[in-house]
């Protein structure tokens, strides 16, 4: 049980530690971002109609699922509330099975389900070992009548809050690094030309007679990467058919997109472009 008790809490805390040093994660210009991951799932997963709903609130949701990722391993390393801890990981993970990896096939390959089990095996393993005692570890709903009970879910919050902020602070800060896409003189006016953004994902830039311009090419539905038909002046997906006009702010034309693709800073210095 201690085994599986380490790598489940340091599996979480590293998963909320991911995301509060993740630059896009609460951006919501990044295709990184929580809304973003949102849209991907809801063409395919069978709870779309609460993703949807999650849609609406993202990045509220966004720090909810990060602060429970931080709480939920932090209180099963130090043993608090550990039946609750256990049990709000399989949550989790049967969520993360249900929105992201729900159709994967063979079932085997999905990450999302095995941890649904060890996290399952785990509450029941807590469960037994205290044999319902009354512990502070035994009870499904916490006692918070018992003092140094309260304060230990307390410190749990406390620290799952301070991981999350010092993450944060060391994210990049928008503008503190240019990374040069390309020379000036390579980039003719009216022409294209694809990049990769500095969070890794697959961009395109635009050069016309008023500056420069950038977009994310993932797709707002499900995630594909879209191409530039120079013939409809149209960023289009091969996957599903939307299609987005990059002369207006990359608005959706067509297809079940549900927002335009996001922006990416871009600017002339000197003789380079370059993304903020």
């Amino acid at each position: 049980m201690t085994i599986i008790r380490l790598w489940l809490g340091v599996t979480w805390i590293y998963g909320g530690w991911a995301k509060a040093t993740d630059g896009g994660y609460l951006d919501a210009a990044s295709p990184n971002y929580f809304g973003a991951q949102i849209n991907g799932m809801i063409g395919h997963s069978p709870i779309s109609f609460l993703l949807k709903h999650m849609l609406e609130h993202a990045t509220l949701f966004a720090w909810f699922v990060m602060l429970s990722e931080f709480a939920i391993g932090i209180a099963v390393l130090a043993g608090v509330a550990l039946q609750a801890a256990t049990l709000g990981g399989f949550s989790m993970a049967i969520i993360l099975w249900l929105s992201v990896s729900f159709h994967v096939h063979p079932y085997f390959l999905s990450n999302d389900l095995p941890y649904a089990v060890l996290w399952i095996s785990l509450f029941i393993m807590v469960r037994n070992s205290n044999n319902g005692r009354g512990r502070h570890d035994g009870g499904l709903i916490p006692n918070l009548r018992d003092r140094r009970e309260v304060i230990r879910i307390a410190g749990v919050a406390v620290t799952s809050v301070i991981g999350a902020l010092a993450g944060g602070s060391l994210r990049p800060k928008k503008g503190s690094v240019n990374t040069v896409i390309a020379k000036l003189a390579d980039v003719s006016i009216g022409s294209t030309k694809e990049f990769t953004a500095m969070d890794g994902s697959p961009a395109i830039l635009f050069r016309t007679k008023a500056g420069v311009f950038a977009y994310s090419r993932i797709c707002t539905h499900q995630g594909c990467t879209v191409n530039y038909d120079s013939l409809g002046n149209q960023l289009a997906c091969p996957c599903h058919g939307a299609r987005f006009d990059p002369t207006h702010e990359g608005a959706v034309l067509a297809g079940p997109a549900p927002t335009p693709l996001p922006k990416i800073s871009v600017s002339i210095q000197g003789e380079n472009i370059v993304q903020a």
